[in-house]
């Protein structure tokens, strides 16, 4: 509080208003200091309130790197450096001890529509190894990648590269490539890819159109389809030599008829961003939905997009159901006639597109759904466009020496963030996985399209914004965010 002129007048008077001398007005000002500082070093000791945790002035965001060609993935390594791509090929690094990006090496790639460069990942012995992944596409062959490269010093070894997975593309380019990349605690690594469906005559929901030569605007094709890898999250586990075993676990057994013992989780749309959670072993995504502004009963349920939870392997439905398992109908872009529902406990998948089992697994329903209008069940995530986007979970270390990490109050906080909106959210959930509440992380902070997330072994936040605009971003950067330490007054 500021001192009035009446309160420093009273100040200078004893209890019955005589005036006090120069020598008692020091020690009165004396006592009064020590007393200030005795109050302020208790309130130190103790835990700050929540209010505290989330005043703005704890925190800032610092920017690291400017001048980016549309970044798209990041990976922090445990010694601090940030590896990041960039959609039209080169691979970057910051370096905190110089405080500066360089470039590691450039791919060719086709960065047509929704291809290039998609995802990065450091291998878990990175720092012995040396290895980084890249989900890449390919100029002159119909197909997305993930190859394994050999950084050595400050540069990728291009003729190191190892095909480890290959995603069969069209030389016309449909939407929703995915590519996302990244390891759990046991070495696994996941691969996210979209259905790779075009969405022209589907006015905005389930894109089923099952008539000849229109193969590329039916999902049943792809995400539905257990002989292909689009429209899935794929887990291998990579080898020494550049070749990868199955682990146990997917959804289907190596050996299974009409399966691809790659899948884990089916029935994606386009799940561009997920994470893993090395103390859980959750896998959670973002899933891009539809555009339909509203239900239709011919059609089915209106657009939403989705934030998915999986502890196992599993079929998350499209393009059959969306949000709760809401489900589409069976329509036929021929006749213009609609069937019946989809059933989300019995699916099945019988379009002439489809070459894998026509029985699928039980559809699970997504952890959080919203549309492009507010939601009713979840209005903290407002309403506008849509592009979901799963963050990492923070786990706190009361042992890490570090100004920069984020405060215990946010231990076993799992953090979304949504690249259109661009907002963070902070997502309690209980010991089972279950939603508890969401809240909006730092509102009183801008972010540009934020793409790709992850927390740094000093526990702060790295954090690419994409930037303004779609395309060709002149505000594109990387930024950390960080705690700002209290400082006693």
């Amino acid at each position: 509080m500021e001192a009035s002129p009446s309160r420093i007048f009273l100040a200078s008077r004893g209890e019955g208003g005589e005036t006090r001398g120069p020598e008692m007005l020091i020690r009165l000002a004396f006592k009064a200091a020590v007393a200030l500082i005795m109050i302020l070093a208790a309130r130190a000791a103790e835990p700050l309130p929540e209010t505290a945790v989330d005043d703005p002035a704890r925190f800032r965001k610092v920017v690291l790197s400017t001048h980016l060609l549309e970044p798209i993935q990041l990976s922090p390594a445990a010694d601090g450096r940030i590896f990041f791509g960039e959609r039209h090929g080169a691979v970057k690094v910051w370096r905190p001890e110089t405080q500066d990006t360089i470039t590691l090496g450039q791919l060719e790639v086709f960065s047509g529509p929704e291809d290039g460069l998609l995802g990065l990942a450091l291998d878990p012995g990175f720092l012995t190894n040396h290895w980084l992944y890249l989900f890449h596409s390919q100029p002159g062959a119909l197909e997305n990648r993930v190859s394994r490269f050999t950084i050595e010093g400050d540069r990728l070894d291009a003729a190191s590269g190892k095909t480890l997975l290959r995603i069969p593309t069209l030389a016309k380019k449909p939407n929703h490539s995915g590519g996302g990349l990244g390891f759990d605690a046991a070495g696994n690594l996941y691969t996210s890819t979209g259905d790779y469906t075009f969405i022209n005559d589907s006015n905005g929901f389930s894109p089923l159109d099952e008539r000849p030569g229109r193969e590329v605007f039916d999902s049943q094709r792809t995400a539905a389809n257990t002989m292909d890898l689009r429209g899935k999250i794929l887990r291998i586990h990579p080898l020494a030599d550049g070749t990868y075993s199955i682990p146990s676990g997917n959804l289907f057994p190596p050996g299974t008829p009409d399966t691809l013992p790659e899948i884990y989780i089916m029935g994606c749309r386009n799940p561009f961003r997920f994470t893993l959670d090395a103390e859980t072993g959750w896998l959670i995504w973002g899933d891009v939905g539809p555009d339909a502004l509203g239900p239709d009963p011919r059609r089915g349920p209106a657009g939403f997009d989705e934030f998915n939870l999986a502890k196992s392997a599993g079929n998350f439905g499209w393009p059959y159901f969306v949000a709760d398992n809401k489900p589409y109908v069976k329509y036929d872009f021929g006749s213009k006639e609609s069937g019946a529902s989809f059933n989300p406990a019995h699916p099945v998948n019988t379009s002439p597109n489809n070459t894998g089992l026509k029985a699928l697994p039980p559809a699970h329903p997504a952890l959080i759904w919203y549309p492009p209008g507010p939601s009713t069940r979840f209005p903290e995530l407002g309403s506008g466009p849509r592009s979901a986007m799963a963050g990492p979970i923070y786990h706190f270390n009361e042992g890490l020496k570090s100004d920069r990490k984020l405060p215990k109050r946010f231990d076993r906080s799992l953090f979304i963030f949504e690249w259109e909106r661009g907002w963070i959210q902070e997502v309690r959930l209980d010991s089972f996985g279950q939603l508890e509440s969401i809240h909006r992380f730092l509102p009183h902070m801008t972010f540009k399209r934020p793409i790709s997330m992850a927390f740094g072994p000093d526990g702060a936040m790295y954090l690419i914004e994409w930037g303004s605009a779609w395309y060709d971003n002149k505000d594109a950067q990387l930024v950390r965010i960080e705690s700002v330490p209290l400082v006693p007054l």
